[in-house]
């Protein structure tokens, strides 16, 4: 088992299993759920926990460098030791798409806005969903019910920060770290994707008014370079022309 075929394997397990979470984490949250709710959902979050433990396991066993490989793969350690970084797994989905682009060019700028726009509903959903757990037992916290949190993580992803909610436990507080750096890399993407959209539709047809990229310009000197060499080997009366004796 090579790890690409078991990153293979696993993606869309992971990605069921980072939905399972949400909806478990939410109803844990949100809810508050007694009796044999609490119990199944307790199930579900230790299922999906155990789930990522066991690829994070198997994919540092079968590396082919493992200490490097840990050193590259820090995120993957921190999903398995946060639980509320879980369904951080989605924004893998972005990362392929984004790698996707370079070989597709504009055909996929719409579904990468679209991943984007999900990627920061993700983190507004999971930001206020923590900070919620980690403030409403608190004595002095101001966020208490999850349209507050909700609120306070929209208007903090998108730096605005009103001040009229704020965390003021630790965690809260490192939620607001990781919402903060999460989101402006978020919306950076969505934002470079919508202009290189709108550039392109201000250019419309005009080649000329395109820059060139570095393959292009290689692409041509190859070409020129093929056809320089074609002539170096043509029969001299076709590459002088005619004579004038003739």
């Amino acid at each position: 088992m090579s790890e690409e075929r078991w990153e293979k394997l696993t993606y869309w397990p992971l990605i069921i299993a980072s939905v399972l979470f949400i909806v478990a984490y939410s109803w844990q949250v949100i809810s508050v759920p007694t009796g044999m709710a609490e119990t199944v959902t307790r199930f579900v979050m230790f299922a999906t926990w155990a789930f990522f433990a066991v690829d994070y396991v198997v994919r540092l066993t079968i590396a082919r460098e493992r200490r490097r490989w840990f050193f590259r793969h820090l995120f993957d350690l921190a999903v398995v030791l946060i639980p509320a970084m879980r369904p951080l797994r989605l924004l893998k989905a972005l990362t392929v798409i984004a790698a996707l682009q370079r070989t597709a060019g504009a055909a996929l700028r719409s579904r990468i806005a679209i991943y984007g726009a999900g990627a920061a509903l993700t983190l507004i959903w999971m930001a206020a969903l923590a900070v919620l757990e980690a403030e409403r037992p608190a004595p002095d916290s101001n966020i208490h019910t999850f349209s507050d949190a909700f609120w306070w993580a929209f208007v903090t992803i998108t730096t605005v920060g009103y001040g009229d909610f704020y965390p003021v436990t630790s965690w809260g507080r490192t939620v607001a770290v990781l919402l903060m750096t999460g989101g402006i890399a978020v919306v950076s993407i969505v934002t470079a994707t919508v202009s290189s959209w709108v550039l392109e539709k201000a250019v419309g047809d005009d080649d000329d008014q395109e820059p060139a990229t570095r393959g292009q310009v290689r692409q041509v000197a190859r070409q020129i370079t093929d056809v320089a060499a074609r002539l170096g080997e043509a029969p001299p009366e076709r590459r002088d022309g005619p004579s004038l004796g003739s």
